[in-house]
Parts: structure tokens; sequence; C-alpha cells
């Protein structure tokens, strides 16, 4: 779906492949960064992937801050492109367009791009993050007030979208390790699952709605 010239990373080996060939990204055209939200387990490495491949990072405007922060734990990257709702980005011929569904945080973006699939032109959705993280306070929250409405948007947003292909930022979301066993045994491309993203979307929308009815009668209650 993305040719090899232009790459979406989110690499933690990055390091470990410099320190085998100090060459090695020389090897391969200008990397590309297209980030899905300020969280830990996703942006970690872009400081350091950067830093080794000369790869331009582009995050969602509303996610700038965490990621070039350098708190604890934080990436302190430089953000080459500031990225806003609708923005496309070119990708080896493709074309990704950036949608703000934020919640989980500020600036999570969820993905959209068309890919051929046997002479058919099929929408691809690859979701930033529609949870809802334990210790997450959604009713009375100081650093975030909006994060509840933010949630209602993105599911609203989520829904609109055409899907074929179901993507996302983890692979649990769409079912990623029996698909691919599916796909190695043969037949109909599995990630083509439309009924498996409404589904999902159905269900973290029916989950988000339960923990905010939970958390307006218990203000100041975490997620769980």
């Amino acid at each position: 779906m993305i040719k090899r010239s232009l790459l979406v990373l989110f690499l933690s080996a990055v390091p470990l492949l410099a320190q085998q060939n100090p060459d090695f990204h020389r090897e391969f055209p200008p990397f590309k960064i297209a980030g899905s939200h300020a969280h830990g387990d996703h942006d970690a490495a872009v400081g350091i992937i950067k830093k080794e491949t000369g790869a331009r990072l582009m995050i969602m405007d509303a996610d700038v801050a965490d990621t070039e922060s350098n708190a604890q734990g934080r990436p302190a990257a430089k953000v080459d492109r500031v990225l806003h709702d609708g923005d496309a980005v070119e990708l080896g011929g493709s074309k990704l367009i950036a949608h703000l569904t934020p919640g989980h945080t500020k600036g999570c973006t969820t993905w959209t791009m068309q890919v051929d699939e046997g002479g058919r032109k099929l929408n691809a959705v690859i979701i930033g993050s529609p949870n809802v993280n334990r210790g997450t306070i959604l009713v009375g929250n100081k650093n975030y007030p909006q994060i509840a409405d933010d949630y209602v948007k993105t599911f609203k947003v989520l829904k609109s979208l055409p899907v074929d292909f179901f993507l996302g930022a983890h692979g649990n979301y769409f079912g990623l390790k029996a698909k691919y066993e599916k796909m190695k045994a043969g037949g109909p491309n599995p990630f083509i699952d439309p009924a498996g993203y409404k589904a999902y979307v159905e269900e973290r929308e029916a989950t988000f709605l339960k923990e905010w009815d939970r958390q307006k009668k218990n203000p100041g209650s975490p997620a769980p």
C-alpha cells in the first residue's frame, strides 16, 4: 500500500540498526514519520529515529507540545511539519489524510487513504485510538477540560468515514494476528473488514459512554 521509497515509521529498533550499520539509513530514500498520538508506546523513539535517519516528523497540531516536551518520558523531538485536520501527506505515491480524532490525546490522529486491491479503489482507515485509558478523568479534568466532548467528536468522525480496510495504531484493535494467519492461508483479504470496523467503533463508543456516565455520578474518579 505504501511504497518502500517513503516509509511511515514507528520503530524502536532504529538505534540497534544504526549500531550494527551506522550507514544503514543511506540505503533508503528519506523517511517520514506520521504520528498517531503523543503517548510513549507510540512516540518515545521518534527523536532517536530523526537523529539516526534524518526523518521528517509530522504531528497533529494539538500534540506538538507533548511531542517536543523534554519532560520525563517525552521524546523532546522537533516537529518538522505541524498537521491540521484534513491535511494530506504524500508517501511513496500514496496520499494519506490526517483526521483529528481527539480525546485519547488532544491531537490523536486517524489516517485514511485509498488503496488498490485487485483493480478496485478501496478505503483504508487507520484508527489512532478511541480508548479511555486507565486513570483518565473525563469529568473535571483540569488539564483537559473538554476531553469528554472531544471523545464525542471522535466517534462522530469515525462513524462518518468510508471504510473497507480496517487498521489501527494497535494490532489488537483489528485482530491483526488472526487476520494475518488467514491471509497466509489464502482466500479473500481478511483486512477488508468494514463490519469489524463498525462493530469496534460501536463497542468503544458504548464503553466510553458507560464510563462517562459513571464519572458524572462520581466526579474526579478516574477510569479503572
